[in-house]
């Protein structure tokens, strides 16, 4: 029984370091924005904030990293994602009619691909802050509903 177990458990760590290895790695490019849109925010800020909050969301999916690793462990995904028109919201909107109207939007496109460049899924969506958000950062309230989006179409692509 001894002689059993001592073959049977290295052999199970092994498989379960090998299946750690490979989780699928999604690359998280800087946020860009269209031509012609101006928004109160530093991009470069919303790409670490992206990172951030799709580690929390898909994290036990898919490895999400700022920049592509030295070494390739496993497929590799890239997320790129572009503000095509940004709204600021009207603060006077939000108070006088309130059920959401008057918040802050903004319409997304990303789309992710693999390693060889081959589109696995592409969306353009709008984007609304939270309830009850308040801008804040540079960043503002925008990340969090950003990554939300991106993580749903994430967990439905099933990247392997």
């Amino acid at each position: 029984m001894k002689k059993i177990l001592l073959v049977v458990a290295p052999l199970a760590l092994s498989v379960l370091g090998v299946s750690a290895q490979g989780k699928p790695v999604l690359v998280v490019k800087a946020v860009t924005a269209a031509s012609g849109v101006e928004m109160p925010y530093d991009l470069k800020q919303m790409q670490g904030q992206l990172v951030a909050e799709l580690r929390v969301m898909v994290g036990k999916e898919v490895e999400v990293v700022a920049e592509k690793p030295a070494e390739q462990r496993g497929a590799v995904y890239t997320l790129e994602c572009e503000v095509k028109e940004w709204r600021a919201g009207n603060a006077a909107k939000r108070v006088l009619v309130g059920l959401g109207s008057g918040r802050e939007a903004s319409d997304i496109r990303y789309r992710v691909t693999t390693g060889s460049g081959k589109e696995v899924f592409e969306h353009v969506d709008t984007v609304r802050t939270n309830f009850y958000s308040q801008g804040a950062g540079s960043t503002g309230t925008l990340s969090h509903p950003i990554a939300q989006k991106i993580a749903d179409r994430i967990k439905d692509a099933r990247l392997r």
